[in-house]
């Protein structure tokens, strides 16, 4: 992998990890058109997953802290609640990456990956597309909204369904309120990319993967910053309801 591919890979997912559009498919399309093989990439796509994570804890460092000094207080209050909410819906992904991780896996190994992933960015399209004629019922995300929420996150390890679009598109079907849903989906994918993460450092399978330091530092400052700048445009149109023009796009 050359640095200009690394850069192009990382501002992809920088910005797909945050947009409706699935971070997953289009990096297997990025690696498909640029020809970079998928064999020994993998430390590389831990590098730009723990980017974007960065560039979520910075955008919600304030609401991150406030939640984490409450944590502590040992009282049950609403931000305590909203803690064990975000610790519900990652209990369908963290089955799924503890028992099912080779048989994802192998998805992304297939013959067939590019296909795979047209069909379910149009599946993605479908349901971003519903959004437009969601009902906000200005209601707070609910315990049961958590989990059903959480069990969209695990159907998006799918390449090609949008983690963000599929999360937030049934917190609004469910009629959460449009400010909240957004941070709601962001802040509940930090714990498992950082767990998947961790894991796949600890496997022994990023040794000797022949990646530069100097395309991981490359690829890591793409994702960051585009992910910064993604994660705040997507908080803006999710609150003025513009998703529908994703669902075109995924089209």
């Amino acid at each position: 992998m050359s640095n200009l591919e690394a850069f192009i890979l990382g501002l992809i997912q920088g910005l797909t990890e945050f947009l409706p559009v699935s971070s997953s498919g289009h990096l297997e399309l990025g690696k498909y058109i640029l020809g970079v093989e998928g064999t020994n990439n993998l430390l590389f796509t831990v590098v730009v997953h723990g980017a974007t994570v960065l560039s979520t804890i910075f955008v919600f460092r304030k609401d991150i802290w406030e939640l984490l000094k409450s944590l502590f207080s040992l009282k049950w209050n609403e931000k305590t609640q909203y803690i064990s909410k975000i610790a519900l819906s990652m209990i369908p992904i963290g089955i799924v990456g503890l028992f099912f991780k080779d048989e994802i896996e192998s998805i992304f190994d297939g013959e067939n990956i590019i296909l795979l992933v047209g069909l379910m960015l149009i599946l993605t399209a479908i349901l971003l597309g519903f959004t437009y004629y969601a009902k906000e019922k200005d209601k707070n995300i609910s315990f049961k909204d958590a989990f059903i929420i959480g069990i969209a996150q695990t159907i998006a390890v799918l390449p090609g369904i949008s983690r963000s679009g599929s999360t937030i598109a049934v917190g609004l079907l469910l009629g959460n309120k449009k400010s909240e849903i957004a941070k709601f989906s962001f802040l509940m994918v930090i714990f498992p990319i950082i767990g998947a993460n961790l894991k796949d450092l600890f496997s022994g399978d990023l040794i000797n993967s022949g990646i530069s330091i100097e395309t991981l530092i490359i690829g890591f400052l793409a994702a960051f910053v585009s992910g910064l700048f993604a994660c705040k445009l997507m908080i803006n149109l999710v609150k003025k309801g513009k998703l529908i023009y994703f669902a075109l796009y995924n089209v």
